[in-house]
Protein backbone atom coordinates (compact mmCIF):
# COMPACT_ATOMS: atom_id res chain seq x y z
CA UNK A 1 0.00 0.00 0.00
CA UNK A 2 1.39 3.75 -0.45
CA UNK A 3 1.68 5.75 2.08
CA UNK A 4 2.64 9.64 1.46
CA UNK A 5 4.27 11.11 4.16
CA UNK A 6 3.71 14.65 4.88
CA UNK A 7 0.91 17.32 5.70
CA UNK A 8 -1.23 18.29 2.66
CA UNK A 9 0.31 22.39 3.30
CA UNK A 10 3.74 21.23 1.77
CA UNK A 11 5.30 19.79 -1.82
CA UNK A 12 3.13 16.57 -0.69
CA UNK A 13 0.15 18.46 -1.99
CA UNK A 14 1.21 16.87 -5.47
CA UNK A 15 1.32 13.27 -4.26
CA UNK A 16 -2.19 13.64 -2.61
CA UNK A 17 -3.34 14.99 -5.94
CA UNK A 18 -1.42 12.37 -8.05
CA UNK A 19 -3.23 9.64 -5.56
CA UNK A 20 -6.76 11.22 -6.22
CA UNK A 21 -6.02 11.22 -9.75
CA UNK A 22 -5.19 7.77 -10.00
CA UNK A 23 -7.45 6.60 -7.37
CA UNK A 24 -5.43 4.67 -5.44
CA UNK A 25 -5.79 3.84 -1.90
CA UNK A 26 -2.32 5.47 0.41
CA UNK A 27 -2.05 6.25 4.28
CA UNK A 28 -1.34 9.48 4.76
CA UNK A 29 1.31 10.22 7.61
CA UNK A 30 1.23 14.32 8.94
CA UNK A 31 4.90 15.03 9.22
CA UNK A 32 5.55 18.72 9.37
CA UNK A 33 8.56 20.85 8.46
CA UNK A 34 10.75 21.34 11.40
CA UNK A 35 10.68 25.02 10.28
CA UNK A 36 7.28 25.45 12.01
CA UNK A 37 8.46 24.33 14.95
CA UNK A 38 9.87 26.69 17.53
CA UNK A 39 11.80 23.01 19.09
CA UNK A 40 11.41 20.09 16.90
CA UNK A 41 13.23 18.19 18.66
CA UNK A 42 11.18 18.47 22.08
CA UNK A 43 9.43 15.63 23.43
CA UNK A 44 5.82 17.29 22.62
CA UNK A 45 6.62 18.26 19.23
CA UNK A 46 4.92 16.14 16.19
CA UNK A 47 5.89 14.50 13.93
CA UNK A 48 8.58 16.65 11.94
CA UNK A 49 11.49 16.62 9.40
CA UNK A 50 14.00 16.40 11.65
CA UNK A 51 12.26 13.75 14.37
CA UNK A 52 14.20 10.55 14.31
CA UNK A 53 11.47 8.22 13.57
CA UNK A 54 10.85 10.18 10.46
CA UNK A 55 14.53 10.64 9.27
CA UNK A 56 14.99 6.71 9.66
CA UNK A 57 12.49 6.37 6.56
CA UNK A 58 13.96 9.42 4.54
CA UNK A 59 17.61 10.49 5.73
CA UNK A 60 17.08 13.38 3.79
CA UNK A 61 14.72 15.18 6.01
CA UNK A 62 12.43 16.52 3.28
CA UNK A 63 8.59 15.84 2.58
CA UNK A 64 6.93 14.14 1.00
CA UNK A 65 8.21 11.21 0.62
CA UNK A 66 6.61 7.82 -0.29
CA UNK A 67 6.81 4.25 0.37
CA UNK A 68 5.74 2.43 -2.04
CA UNK A 69 4.90 -1.45 -0.54
CA UNK A 70 8.99 -1.08 1.05
CA UNK A 71 10.13 1.45 -2.10
CA UNK A 72 10.77 4.82 -0.39
CA UNK A 73 11.40 7.89 -3.13
CA UNK A 74 11.81 11.33 -1.53
CA UNK A 75 11.72 14.24 -4.53
CA UNK A 76 8.21 15.14 -4.83
CA UNK A 77 7.61 15.29 -8.63
CA UNK A 78 10.01 12.00 -9.28
CA UNK A 79 7.53 10.20 -6.61
CA UNK A 80 4.44 11.40 -9.13
CA UNK A 81 6.35 10.33 -12.33
CA UNK A 82 7.18 6.75 -10.29
CA UNK A 83 3.40 6.81 -9.61
CA UNK A 84 1.98 7.62 -13.25
CA UNK A 85 4.86 5.42 -14.51
CA UNK A 86 3.56 2.09 -12.16
CA UNK A 87 -0.08 2.34 -12.58
CA UNK A 88 -0.51 3.63 -16.50
CA UNK A 89 -3.46 5.03 -17.58
CA UNK A 90 -3.81 8.20 -19.01
CA UNK A 91 -1.58 10.04 -16.67
CA UNK A 92 1.02 8.15 -17.94
CA UNK A 93 3.29 8.51 -21.06
CA UNK A 94 1.83 6.24 -24.12
CA UNK A 95 4.84 5.57 -25.58
CA UNK A 96 8.93 6.64 -24.72
CA UNK A 97 8.55 10.10 -26.93
CA UNK A 98 5.73 10.80 -24.26
CA UNK A 99 7.53 9.83 -21.58
CA UNK A 100 10.22 11.53 -22.54
CA UNK A 101 8.47 14.44 -23.14
CA UNK A 102 7.12 14.65 -19.57
CA UNK A 103 10.50 13.88 -17.63
CA UNK A 104 11.98 17.15 -20.09
CA UNK A 105 9.13 19.32 -19.16
CA UNK A 106 9.32 18.21 -15.15
CA UNK A 107 12.75 18.55 -15.26
CA UNK A 108 12.68 21.93 -16.86
CA UNK A 109 9.75 23.46 -14.26
CA UNK A 110 12.11 22.08 -11.35
CA UNK A 111 15.12 23.55 -12.60
CA UNK A 112 13.77 27.26 -14.16
CA UNK A 113 10.32 27.74 -12.34
CA UNK A 114 10.48 26.60 -8.95
CA UNK A 115 13.61 27.83 -7.28
CA UNK A 116 12.28 31.52 -8.40
CA UNK A 117 8.16 30.52 -7.69
CA UNK A 118 8.98 29.83 -3.89
CA UNK A 119 11.03 32.88 -3.53
CA UNK A 120 7.19 34.43 -3.50
CA UNK A 121 5.59 31.42 -1.64
CA UNK A 122 7.93 32.17 0.83
CA UNK A 123 8.31 36.32 0.64
CA UNK A 124 4.02 35.82 1.56
CA UNK A 125 4.57 33.09 4.33
CA UNK A 126 6.65 35.44 6.33
CA UNK A 127 4.54 38.34 5.47
CA UNK A 128 0.82 36.98 4.85
CA UNK A 129 -0.66 40.85 4.16
CA UNK A 130 1.47 41.18 1.26
CA UNK A 131 5.42 41.36 1.34
CA UNK A 132 7.10 44.96 1.93
CA UNK A 133 10.27 44.05 2.77
CA UNK A 134 10.14 40.94 0.60
CA UNK A 135 8.49 43.01 -1.95
CA UNK A 136 11.86 43.22 -3.98
CA UNK A 137 12.38 39.70 -4.16
CA UNK A 138 9.25 39.20 -5.31
CA UNK A 139 9.78 41.61 -8.18
CA UNK A 140 12.99 40.25 -9.37
CA UNK A 141 11.53 36.43 -9.22
CA UNK A 142 8.52 37.84 -11.20
CA UNK A 143 11.15 39.16 -13.85
CA UNK A 144 13.02 36.04 -14.23
CA UNK A 145 9.21 34.45 -14.77
CA UNK A 146 8.20 36.41 -17.13
CA UNK A 147 10.81 34.60 -19.71
CA UNK A 148 9.91 31.23 -18.67
CA UNK A 149 6.29 31.98 -18.94
CA UNK A 150 6.30 32.88 -22.18
CA UNK A 151 8.31 29.36 -23.19
CA UNK A 152 5.01 27.50 -21.46
CA UNK A 153 2.66 30.14 -23.01
CA UNK A 154 3.85 29.30 -26.52
CA UNK A 155 3.63 25.61 -25.83
CA UNK A 156 -0.19 26.39 -24.14
CA UNK A 157 -1.02 28.71 -27.45
CA UNK A 158 -1.11 25.11 -30.25
CA UNK A 159 -1.97 22.49 -27.42
CA UNK A 160 -4.36 22.25 -24.92
CA UNK A 161 -2.58 20.68 -22.43
CA UNK A 162 1.92 20.28 -22.16
CA UNK A 163 2.22 16.22 -23.35
CA UNK A 164 -0.42 14.84 -25.92
CA UNK A 165 -3.83 15.50 -26.22
CA UNK A 166 -4.69 14.95 -22.80
CA UNK A 167 -4.00 15.80 -18.87
CA UNK A 168 -1.03 14.10 -18.16
CA UNK A 169 1.68 13.81 -14.90
CA UNK A 170 3.48 16.85 -16.49
CA UNK A 171 0.39 18.67 -16.42
CA UNK A 172 -0.22 18.11 -12.91
CA UNK A 173 3.24 18.37 -11.82
CA UNK A 174 4.07 21.73 -13.79
CA UNK A 175 0.54 23.12 -12.54
CA UNK A 176 2.10 22.41 -8.79
CA UNK A 177 5.29 24.21 -9.56
CA UNK A 178 3.03 27.03 -11.44
CA UNK A 179 0.77 27.59 -8.28
CA UNK A 180 3.63 28.84 -6.02
CA UNK A 181 3.68 32.02 -8.17
CA UNK A 182 -0.16 32.38 -8.97
CA UNK A 183 -0.22 35.10 -6.08
CA UNK A 184 1.12 37.31 -9.30
CA UNK A 185 -2.25 37.55 -10.80
CA UNK A 186 -0.92 40.05 -13.36
CA UNK A 187 1.55 37.98 -14.77
CA UNK A 188 -0.90 35.30 -15.14
CA UNK A 189 -3.36 37.60 -17.02
CA UNK A 190 0.01 38.85 -19.29
CA UNK A 191 -0.32 34.87 -20.27
CA UNK A 192 -3.93 33.73 -20.71
CA UNK A 193 -2.41 30.49 -22.17
CA UNK A 194 -0.93 29.57 -18.73
CA UNK A 195 -3.78 31.00 -16.90
CA UNK A 196 -6.89 28.75 -18.49
CA UNK A 197 -4.20 25.79 -18.58
CA UNK A 198 -4.53 26.43 -14.80
CA UNK A 199 -7.81 26.72 -13.63
CA UNK A 200 -8.68 23.80 -16.13
CA UNK A 201 -6.09 21.93 -14.07
CA UNK A 202 -7.51 22.85 -10.93
CA UNK A 203 -11.04 22.44 -11.87
CA UNK A 204 -10.41 18.89 -11.70
CA UNK A 205 -12.13 17.00 -8.78
CA UNK A 206 -8.58 15.15 -7.38
CA UNK A 207 -7.18 18.26 -7.09
CA UNK A 208 -10.38 19.87 -5.34
CA UNK A 209 -10.49 17.00 -2.77
CA UNK A 210 -6.76 17.91 -2.29
CA UNK A 211 -6.86 21.47 -1.46
CA UNK A 212 -10.27 21.23 0.63
CA UNK A 213 -7.86 19.17 3.11
CA UNK A 214 -5.11 21.69 2.48
CA UNK A 215 -6.85 24.38 3.44
CA UNK A 216 -8.34 22.34 7.02
CA UNK A 217 -4.99 21.90 8.07
CA UNK A 218 -3.37 24.48 10.34
CA UNK A 219 -1.42 27.37 8.93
Amino acid sequence: MLTIYGVYRSRASRNYWMAGELDIPFRAVPVVQARRLVDPQAETAPLNTRSPAFLAINPRGTIPAIDNDGLVLAESLANNLYLARTHGGPLAGADAAEEGQILDWTLWAANEIEPHAVKIVLAYDAEPNGPARGRAIVEAATKVLETWFGVLEARLSQHAHVVGDRFTVADLNLAEVFRYAQSQTALFDRHPGIKAWIERCQSRPAFRAMMAVREAEPA
